[in-house]
């Protein structure tokens, strides 16, 4: 197969894959302001559509991590890179489909590396700088932004046993849109980036660019588009997970979780540590409802959720090990892996519409097990 033609099948892949990360990490921004009602649904992912758009544009230090850092793109070719992202994909619908909040960015790392270790060996990794901006970042971050959102909610709830209700409940609604928007910009500057320094990986691999080279300005808003595109279109299904399925969420509490999430990520963002969003804000979620009250987790979904992140990046360094190896074959291997990713794809897509997940339901859910707290209460 011509080696530009890999090259494209590669960028569109890409951008695939960004579009996936788009609407499994809707929630990651989203979910606690759907669930407290400061915003509804459809305004909710439409202004972090944009948001994460904007966000892409702040740096690229994310997008050189991946591009120089994590595999070695004098010993891995583009068609090693289209197995990894395929190897991507694949997991980030599997839990997009069970509306598990795993990591899309842990699922591209894990699909990368199980294909270059595969097809190119395992001299083709650097694994100081995967420990180094990938896993140590990975245990850090939840915990700090879980840490960070217990001690804030703490404090706002001590704050407003000395304001009218009414007047603290706007209050806070309104800090939870600002601090969603917080979360999305952020959401922008780290998972876009991901999608950007995997293209200019593909770039650098074929000779299209040099080495260490920033990526190109029509990858930046590409692959903004790609994220902000698949944000729009919403993934309820992750959402009412982190909505509704590991806490129930007051304004006061959403806001804490929210602003912690942000912090954590622009920091990451700042310092080219490519961090699960997906973490963090599972992080932060978590780490307000222990702030509120220590039995205001729901310990079960938290172990399906950590259960998943344990198993992302080797289920996807699988996938993307075999897709990886095939697709290095030659042209056949290509088609082969293209074909049997979209069919899979595909049918994911129609076993989820048989029980779909619509934004109208998150709303009655939330609202009825509001009600439950209150009475518990």
């Amino acid at each position: 197969m011509d080696p530009a033609l890999v090259v494209i099948i590669v960028v569109v892949t890409a951008l695939i894959f960004d579009f996936t990360n788009g609407f499994h990490d809707t929630a990651n921004a989203m979910a606690t302001s759907i669930a407290t009602g400061a915003l509804k649904p459809r305004t909710a992912v439409a202004l972090s559509a944009v948001l994460n758009l904007v966000g892409a544009f702040l740096s690229v230090e994310v997008a050189k991590t991946i591009s120089g850092g994590i595999v070695d793109d004098a010993q891995i070719t583009p068609a090693v890179i289209f197995g990894g992202l395929v190897g991507a994909i694949m997991w980030n619908l599997v839990t997009w489909y069970v509306g598990l909040p795993s990591s899309s960015s842990h699922a591209l790392f894990g699909g990368l590396i199980g294909a270059a270790w595969v097809a190119s060996g395992v001299d083709s990794i650097h694994f100081a700088k995967v420990v180094d901006k990938v896993l140590v970042p990975a245990v850090v971050a939840p915990l700090v932004a879980g840490v960070v959102a217990a001690l804030a909610t703490i404090v706002v709830y001590r704050l407003k046993k000395s304001t009218d209700p009414r007047v603290s409940h706007t209050g806070f609604k309104i800090g939870q849109v600002a601090s969603a928007s917080l979360v999305s910009l952020a959401h922008g500057t780290n998972d876009a980036q991901k999608t950007m320094g995997i293209i200019t990986l593909a770039l650098i691999t074929s000779g299209s660019l040099a080495p260490g080279s920033a990526p190109p300005f029509w990858v930046i808003i590409s692959a903004g588009l790609a994220i902000a595109l698949g944000t729009y279109l919403g993934g309820w299904r992750i959402t009412h997970t982190l909505g509704r399925g590991l806490t129930t969420i007051e304004p006061a509490q959403g806001f804490a979780a929210q602003t912690s999430t942000a912090t954590a990520i622009l920091a990451s963002s700042h310092l080219g540590f490519a961090l699960s969003t997906t973490h963090v804000a599972s992080g932060g979620i978590m780490g307000s409802g222990l702030g509120r009250d220590r039995r205001g987790v729901n310990w079960g979904t938290m172990g399906k959720m950590a259960a998943g992140w344990l198993f992302t990046l080797p289920a996807a360094g699988i996938v993307g090990a075999i897709a990886g190896k095939w697709a290095s074959s030659g042209t056949t291997g290509v088609i082969g892996v293209a074909v049997i990713g979209g069919a899979v794809a595909i049918g994911i897509w129609i076993l989820s519409r048989r029980e779909p997940i619509k934004p109208e339901h998150i709303v009655d859910e939330v609202a009825a097990q509001a009600e439950l707290h209150k009475v518990a209460a």
